[in-house]
């Protein structure tokens, strides 16, 4: 109940606000022009018209551009009509230009309720090339559209969904470009329209890369799914043996780590009677009733990642531990011990005696302990350098810790004598809080100990482990000119058309060829050499930046450090990278010769097999095969398989052997795959992250005699192979000669 005083003190309020509007009338409302111009008087309503707008001038212009976009998608469907007889081609044809006519008719009804131009006024853009805005929309050339309207048969299908399925990409940028504009798609209606391409033009391009795998005759497109039992395609190579991951690095109630099934909704309303359900409709509703999965990041607490090989030992890392195998007759892994330390991603270096692991994720504890760390501050959390003695091959021993304020992603092992041992760290995650780890400071603007655009350079004592520390964080992408420690790629796409690069803050790899006292740096947005002549103290020779590449990677010496392959992981390994219509040059290997001092570009390689939208793919691990006179590389694809590559002549790479399964789920994109792939005494070895662990050999073929393949195999690469060091190669002189003999057709 109001008293009499609230009630007078109330009135009195409500009296001033209605008061207020007249007052407001007396003052004049005020717009000033331009320097130099008078200013306007507004009345009130002028003066709130922008709060009234219920759309902007860049919905305007996204629908107008929009309009003539549809209608080239309008256009080449019309060009199918007796040029294909694809039942799959014709029916998403005639799904487009029914749909995106609908489309345009409703786009400009919505333009003319609004007193909005329909057509783009060309005035604007007088004396303007156009193209380059035309490709970013994704628009074929006219050039294109007349090639297309030449074709047939298998030739035009081939076209024909390679520019559809740009085109519909060009369609999602400009979703993508309008929702980055302050204050656009607040109309209901516009934003339910945008929804609704966005929905409608990832399902049909999903749809057509799949038509347009399954033209390649390539024998890797469209194998069949399956986690034990895909099916598998494979060209000069033999699979020695496949063996699954050990006990207790896997998940015995879900060992594929399948996402979990979302339940169908019972209060749902029965499907109509087919005989009232509208033919064209039949997509949507298949779609609609697809299972669904429940969304989340790759659940890789299990995934099998590095090796790591000391004379007859290998050891495979895990997000989990690692585990220790004893190579026998042909190679074959005997498993030794599974050690459980999660903490990820566990890439592992052989060192002697003790093995060093790489531990980057926040659960990752002291102790090794499986229950993770739930503060956000903890003196029992571990993210660094672990030092194990595997002396005892069935007991290792936790020896060393090295705290970093990144983790430890990556590292490599540069140099080694009787009593110490030089590690460069790569950590790529977040910053620690400096009450965890004192020194660790974040990306504070002006603050020149971020803990960011750094690399750490780790001393290991051989005889006290314990005593391991960091002895300097050099700033290793600093402008040498300003001191500027961010001195390298911001960060950003590279203009029209080209790759969202990451920006260079932190090393994903680095390789070290310590008896050329050189270094690659595969460093997020830039590919860098570095002189390691001081191993404590490397220093930048030169750096490159690729229009292509999302996130330089890794990066790999020829045998004799005159040529780099650097790859790129655009996606980060999680994303499906080798469709059909992926560009070949995103999520490649880019090779560069070293001439000078300095990296020039050469070629480009990407696997040549389309992949499924349901199998991650993209550039990651690999070695040089050690044949004497040329430049053999292996890699892992992840999903993509394992693919060896011929870069002699580094402008024109070429594959010569392969091995591809199927996707581990036929429904779902799991993170699977082949992590690395590796040559050693022989021997390609792979780590599979879901299945396990494969072993190869080569076989003889039109690009590798016998006599090459068994140079490989009696090539002197040293008693130890870690993935980021390198090593002079040497063969005996009588088997090289016999390789160089062969290949002369001797």
């Amino acid at each position: 109940m109001l008293t009499k005083t609230r009630l007078i003190a109330t009135v009195a309020v409500s009296a001033m606000l209605a008061a207020t509007p007249a007052l407001a009338q007396d003052v004049a409302i005020y717009k000033p022009g331009a320097p130099g111009s008078d200013g306007t008087v507004l009345t009130a309503e002028q003066a709130t018209q922008l709060a009234d707008n219920k759309y902007s001038p860049d919905d305007a212009r996204f629908m107008r551009d929009m309009i003539p976009h549809h209608g080239q998608a309008v256009e080449l469907a019309n060009l199918v009509e007796g040029r294909t007889n694809q039942p799959k081609v014709v029916d998403i044809a005639g799904r487009i230009k029914a749909s995106q006519a609908d489309e345009i008719s409703f786009m400009k009804e919505w333009l003319q309720e609004r007193g909005e131009p329909v057509m783009m006024d060309m005035s604007a853009h007088a004396g303007h090339d156009m193209s380059a805005h035309y490709e970013m929309m994704g628009m074929a050339t006219p050039a294109e559209m007349a090639e297309l309207a030449t074709l047939e048969g298998t030739a035009f299908d081939r076209l024909f969904l390679t520019l559809m399925i740009e085109h519909h990409r060009g369609a999602l940028r400009m979703v993508e470009d309008l929702l980055d504009q302050p204050g656009s798609a607040s109309d209901p209606v516009l934003l339910e329209f945008v929804n609704d391409i966005v929905a409608d033009q990832e399902s049909e391009i999903e749809q057509m890369n799949g038509m347009l795998a399954g033209l390649s005759e390539d024998p890797r497109a469209s194998l069949a799914a399956g986690f034990r039992d895909a099916e598998s395609a494979i060209l000069n190579l033999t699979l020695v043996s496949s063996q699954p991951k050990p006990a207790g690095f896997f998940d015995p109630a879900n060992p594929a780590g399948l996402k979990p099934e979302i339940p169908a909704d019972e209060d749902e309303d029965e499907s109509p009677d087919d005989s009232e359900t509208d033919q064209d409709n039949t997509s949507d509703s298949d779609e609609e009733n697809k299972t669904q999965f429940a969304e989340r990041s790759p659940l890789l607490n299990f995934a099998n990642t590095d090796m790591a090989f000391s004379g007859d030992i290998m050891v495979a890392g895990n997000y989990h531990g690692f585990n220790i195998y004893k190579l026998g007759t042909e190679g074959i892994p005997n498993l030794t011990s599974s050690v459980v330390c999660p903490g990820g991603q566990g890439d592992i270096s052989i060192a002697g005696d003790l093995l060093i692991m790489s531990v980057e994720q926040t659960r990752g504890r002291i102790d090794c302990g499986l229950q993770g760390v739930a503060d956000d501050v903890s003196d029992e959390r571990f993210r660094g350098l672990r030092i194990f003695d595997i002396s005892d091959l069935t007991r290792p021993r936790q020896v060393g810790l090295v705290q970093t304020c990144r983790g430890s992603h990556t590292h490599s092992i540069v140099s080694q004598d009787d009593t110490s041992i030089i590690v460069y760290n790569s950590g790529t995650s977040s910053i620690r809080d400096g009450d965890e780890l004192a020194g660790c400071v974040g990306n504070v603007p002006g603050d020149q100990r971020t803990a960011l655009f750094r690399i750490d350079v780790v001393e290991i004592p051989i005889a006290n482990p314990a005593a391991a520390k960091i002895i300097d964080s050099p700033t290793v992408f600093a402008d040498p000119e300003s001191g500027q420690i961010a001195g390298l790629w911001q960060g950003g796409d590279h203009g029209e058309g080209t790759q969202d690069t990451n920006s260079t803050n932190h090393c994903h790899d680095i390789t070290v060829f310590p008896s050329l006292n050189l270094a690659a740096g595969a460093c997020s947005g830039n590919g860098i050499i570095f002189d390691i002549s001081d191993p404590r103290a490397p220093k930048r020779i030169d750096e490159v930046i690729d229009k292509g590449f999302a996130y330089w990677h890794s990066a790999t010496f020829n045998n004799d450090g005159t040529k780099v392959l650097f790859t790129d992981e655009w996606g980060g390994g999680g994303r499906p990278r080798c469709q059909a219509s992926d560009p070949m040059d995103w999520g490649a290997n880019a090779f560069y010769d070293i001439v000078d001092g300095k990296l020039e570009a050469r070629g480009q390689y990407k696997i040549p097999a389309p992949q499924g939208d349901k199998e991650n793919c993209v550039a990651h691990n690999g070695s040089i095969i050690p044949v004497p006179g040329r430049d053999i590389f292996v890699q892992a694809w992840y999903q993509g398989g394992i693919s060896v590559i011929d870069f002699t002549d580094s402008t024109n790479p070429f594959e010569i052997a392969y091995f591809d399964r199927g996707p581990v789920d036929e429904d779902q994109l799991i993170t699977g795959g082949y992590w690395s792939a590796y040559w050693y005494n022989g021997r390609i070895y792979g780590t599979e992250i879901a299945r396990g662990l494969d072993v190869f050999k080569l076989e003889p073929s039109e690009f590798l005699t016998a006599e090459e393949i068994a140079a490989a195999e009696a090539a002197n690469m040293g008693a130890v192979f870690n993935p980021q060091t390198q090593v002079p190669v040497t063969w005996p002189a009588d088997v090289a000669a016999k390789a160089e003999e062969s290949r002369k057709g001797g």
